[in-house]
């Protein structure tokens, strides 16, 4: 979130006197999109150079090139990283627009693309948990990485008899590379309806719990996992920790994101006996904003009841299991 405005900044903007057509086009695409759209004309009506757009951003601490300014208003991409979602809100006020006029409608043009596919939380909801967590991740004095590689993760995610996601065990393999690294910053981002303060973070092999944050609008849950051991760079480590839920209702999939590009990922959902879907498949996204890709049926094990992906070398982006209840 963007809490302070330049005031000199956008003094230098409105410095420029539109034209009542530009104006007049503004006003109708930011009431019914769609965002690229909006965009274009916004910076049509302020009669700013991309050059220029892009050095009001970096006052504002954000860094986004000409090359993806244009990309957007011409809607061949749309803003997905947190970096990008940032600059989003910065443009709406450089560009002297109401607040979460942009955020809303990128929110609008992304549930209508996703009417192809499932999804248990809407982009509006995702752009919300990604303010959230950065504050989180603030507040436990977290880095993006952490100081550490992922070398390989193996999570196992239970659902119940009530068809919820009752818990999540996750087994990580890293490596540091700089000196000092002691812990780990674990993120649990429950389903829609969840309540965080209910939850319950086990730390169960070589780690300890430290801090933990939560909250409770996004359903998001942030805990620190103590290693009492300080690795040097090159230094490898092994850790377990589990997250107790089951304070949400039915659970339609379970997804996680990769910032970087690292290691081996396997990911096995188990369904209790009383509660089995029809249908389970494996689905991969580039950011939460892009579309659905890799999609491919899993076969439900007929014993465990239990389906399960393997991803030899991950990548950025989102990788998951989904399933149909009918």
């Amino acid at each position: 979130m963007l809490h302070a405005r330049e005031h000199a900044d956008v003094a230098a903007v409105s410095d420029v006197e539109p034209h009542a057509g530009p104006e007049a086009e503004l006003a109708a695409t930011l009431r019914g999109g769609p965002f690229h759209v909006a965009l274009r004309a916004a910076i049509a009506a302020r009669g700013l150079p991309l050059q220029r757009v892009q050095h009001h951003l970096t006052r504002y601490g954000v860094k986004v090139g000409v090359t993806s300014l244009s990309y957007w208003q011409q809607g061949a991409r749309r803003p997905q990283r947190a970096e990008s979602l940032r600059a989003v809100r910065a443009l709406e006020e450089i560009l002297q627009l109401p607040e979460e006029s942009l955020i809303r409608l990128l929110a609008e043009s992304e549930e209508h693309t996703g009417a192809q596919r499932p999804a248990t939380r809407s982009y509006r909801s995702l752009v919300e948990a990604t303010d959230v967590l950065e504050r989180l991740l603030a507040e436990l004095d977290a880095t993006a990485d952490g100081g550490l590689h992922l070398l390989g993760l193996h999570e196992r995610v239970r659902i119940g008899p009530r068809r919820e996601l009752a818990d999540r065990e996750a087994h990580h393999i890293v490596r540091a590379h700089r000196d000092g690294v002691d812990r780990f910053v674990a993120v649990h981002h429950g389903d829609p309806g969840c309540t965080p303060a209910r939850m319950r973070l086990h730390a169960l092999e070589n780690c300890r719990a430290g801090r933990v944050r939560q909250h409770h609008a996004t359903g998001v849950l942030v805990a620190e996992l103590l290693f009492d051991t300080r690795l040097r760079s090159g230094d490898t480590f092994l850790f377990r920790y589990g997250v107790e839920d089951g304070t949400a209702g039915v659970s339609g999939e379970y997804a996680r994101g990769f910032g970087l590009a690292g290691g081996q990922y396997a990911l096995q959902v188990r369904f209790d006996e009383q509660a089995l879907p029809v249908r389970c498949h494996r689905f991969a996204q580039h950011s939460a904003a892009a579309p659905r890709s890799g999609r491919h049926e899993l076969r439900l094990s007929g014993r465990h009841h239990s389906v399960h992906l393997v991803e030899p070398r991950v990548r950025s982006g989102i990788v998951g299991i989904g399933w149909d209840w009918q």
